[in-house]
């Protein structure tokens, strides 16, 4: 026991006039519990965190041409669940990344117009407001370029032009609400459709996994947990999945399957297989993994990506520790509620038929 403690004890039975000294008394056990809590919060700080990893930044990066502001956003929501944006009135910006299963549809390609099946697996919009660049092959380096993307994909909404957007906007009810968020009578455009998604996106963070609060100081994770924390580290899965985030924001080679990533936008031999890194963040959720959707599961995932990348076999051991690690990167989901969504009264919309 330390002097310290020593002395709390001796004071604390400290007799005056035979009586307990009871303020006395009441000082000193208020003393105690200061010590003790303040000792529990040393602690509970934990000091092995590999070098760059951390909590998920709490605050998102704006857009200064695109402010958000409760209006936008509110109008952005209503827009992601907004099925007039498809030409065939079925497929919303949720239909492929859904919001109650963190920001995927878990298949291996989504389908779109036509019941189509895309080429590439739909990367979870949870976070995507800290990457610099969106969608695998990064060809949009902005939320407002990438919410431009999807309404004019022929294989996933299909719509015609950004005019044609923009008439089922007007004929679904939406101008009133342009002009109030935009502040003009020609509000009503494909860009600033774009704008008020992205503005919406921008909310979607997932703070406080188990990571997070193990960082802070608030809470624990598992010894397992521990062990693939710093074997990610060791084996150098870190140089690319790095930082607060899990990921370098870059684009790195990845020589499995037959997709050309990059070099499908710029035609350039050298950026054959280039893909943007994608965030380890929330990864336990958003099976299946790989552009191509072909890990069906996380174990699955490891592995290849060890061998692939690394040149390393893990033991079942090693990938069961980084699994156990990855899972504690999953944090608390949004809550959105479900818009009402503008429409005319009594006039129904002209969805073409497929």
């Amino acid at each position: 026991m330390s002097q310290k403690m020593q002395r709390i004890n001796v004071d604390a039975l400290e007799l005056h006039s035979g009586k307990f000294n009871y303020i006395k008394l009441f000082s000193v056990l208020l003393l105690g519990i200061v010590l003790f809590g303040a000792q529990s919060a040393v602690a509970a700080i934990p000091n092995a965190i590999p070098s760059g990893m951390g909590a998920l930044p709490t605050k998102v990066p704006d857009n200064p041409e695109n402010p958000m502001t409760p209006a936008k956003i509110e109008l952005g929501k209503k827009l992601y669940f907004e099925p007039a944006l498809s030409a065939s009135g079925q497929f919303s910006c949720n239909s492929c990344h859904n919001l109650s299963t963190y920001g995927v549809d878990n298949q291996a390609f989504s389908i779109g117009h036509g019941w189509q099946r895309g080429g590439r697996n739909s990367p979870t919009v949870m976070n995507s407001a800290f990457w610099s660049k969106q969608f695998w092959d990064g060809r949009a380096p902005l939320l407002e370029d990438q919410a431009k993307g999807p309404a004019l994909n022929p294989v996933e909404m299909a719509s015609k032009d950004p005019a044609e957007v923009e008439a089922r906007l007007r004929a679904a009810g939406y101008q009133a609400e342009f002009e109030a968020v935009f502040g003009s009578k020609d509000a009503l455009t494909y860009d600033n459709m774009a704008n008020a998604i992205a503005a919406f996106e921008r909310t979607l963070i997932t703070p406080n996994a188990p990571f997070d609060k193990f960082v802070r100081g608030e809470g624990d994770i598992s010894a397992a947990a521990k062990r693939g924390m710093n074997k990610v580290s060791e084996i150098g899965c870190t140089s690319c999945h790095s930082g607060a985030l899990f990921t370098n924001n870059q684009f790195m080679k990845f020589n499995y399957g037959t997709d050309d990533g990059l070099k499908s936008v710029t035609g350039k031999e050298e950026d054959s297989h280039l893909f943007r890194v994608q965030s380890w963040r929330n990864v336990a959720m958003t099976a299946p993994y790989f552009h191509d959707g072909s890990a069906a599961t996380l174990e699955d995932a490891v592995v290849t990506m060890a061998k692939v990348q690394l040149g390393r076999t893990l033991s079942k051991d090693e990938v069961s520790d980084i699994v156990a690690f990855l899972k504690t990167l999953t944090g608390e989901s949004p809550v959105v509620s479900y818009p009402i969504l503008p429409r005319p009264e009594g006039i129904a919309l002209d969805w073409e038929e497929d």
